[in-house]
């Protein structure tokens, strides 16, 4: 296992012509054909996520006033967290040159799908891109409920402050309401001035939420459908907490004027998770965080063939190439999180 990289000195300080280091890694890139778009492997990926949303339906009706149906919403939650995926990869444009395509498509997926607004998703996330693990422009370690540095546990108040305390330990548990926080985030962004379509995302919201609840209290006893939604919904925000968490929490933040080049900016910030197949799906692929958020536009099936390149072109620079395994992965990230709640324990 590699350790954790440190921060690269100021910009003043590197070596000069560093700002080009990324061209050279664009050029192998684009030259190996890794930019290209797969719509063969996206048509057959979404159909099989379309066709296993439609198989839990199916169960959902078979299965009727059982509490079986607790093994369908589990089986559910990983079919919306596919989903999710698939809505992250084309709010990448990873799968339409075409920006309106993207935009349809996340709607449906997001809004329609999995009741997650895709403008609102679509601002916070292209926000993290730009400032990864940056305290003061990445939202995705704004402290919130947890504190992500121990300034933010120092300055913290309330909830925060209570939690920050024992966050490592509060971690997974609070992942059980991340879908929820989706819902009620997504719904509450619509008045925000930066959504292009509130309207048409409102109605999309609305259809899902109202389908949604139909179809558990109509069908289902009132008991056996609350625990449905609870059930879902804890998978669905355990599996999208275990796919992003690994690729970040745990590595270097950046606060201030600190802005490293954008080739160290983004593979200092984020760590790659080892595994074969099952991980690459399990994962979305997004195991190869380092290859991403160089390419976010690179089709997911050729990050793992990146990988090898972005490696090695660090490697010549001297650039810390982070990357451990799943389970180790969580640890790194648990262990950052104990640190640095520290001063609240103290």
């Amino acid at each position: 296992m590699t350790t954790a990289p440190h921060l690269p000195p100021p910009a003043s300080e590197q070596p000069p012509g560093r700002g080009s280091d990324f061209a050279g890694l664009s050029r192998q890139i684009g030259a190996a054909g890794l930019l290209r778009r797969r719509p063969g492997y996206y048509a057959a990926r979404i159909a099989l996520v379309v066709l296993a949303a439609a198989g839990c339906g199916a169960a959902f009706l078979l299965v009727g006033e059982s509490w079986w149906q607790l093994a369908v919403a589990v089986v559910l939650g990983l079919v919306y967290g596919q989903l999710a995926l698939l809505a992250h990869d084309v709010a990448h444009r990873q799968v339409f040159a075409s920006r309106a395509w993207s935009e349809r498509a996340g709607r449906l997926l997001g809004n329609l799908g999995i009741g997650m607004s895709y403008g609102w998703w679509m601002n916070k996330h292209t926000r993290h891109h730009a400032n990864p693990n940056h305290e003061e422009h990445d939202p995705d370690v704004a402290p919130d409920i947890l504190v992500w540095s121990r300034e933010q546990a120092e300055q913290s108040r309330g909830v925060p402050r209570f939690i920050g305390r024992h966050q490592a330990a509060l971690f997974f548990p609070l992942l059980t309401l991340e879908g929820f926080n989706l819902h009620v985030s997504s719904v509450r962004a619509l008045r925000q001035r930066h959504m292009k379509r509130p309207l048409l995302e409102g109605a999309l919201l609305l259809v899902h939420f109202a389908g949604y609840l139909a179809a558990l209290f109509v069908l289902l006893p009132p008991g056996m459908a609350t625990a449905f939604l609870l059930v879902h919904h804890a998978v669905f925000g355990v599996y999208l907490g275990s796919i992003f968490a690994p690729n970040h929490k745990g590595m270097p933040t950046l606060k201030g004027d600190e802005r490293p080049d954008f080739l160290r900016r983004q593979v200092l910030t984020s760590r790659n998770v080892r595994g074969g197949l099952f991980t690459d799906v399990l994962l979305g692929s997004l195991n190869y965080q380092i290859e991403h958020h160089l390419f976010p536009s690179m089709p997911t099936p050729h990050l793992r063939r990146a990988r090898p390149l972005v490696r090695r072109h660090c490697a010549e620079l001297g650039i810390p190439y982070h990357e451990t395994g799943l389970f180790t992965s969580w640890r790194e990230a648990l262990r950052h999180m104990r640190e640095v709640g520290e001063p609240l324990r103290n």
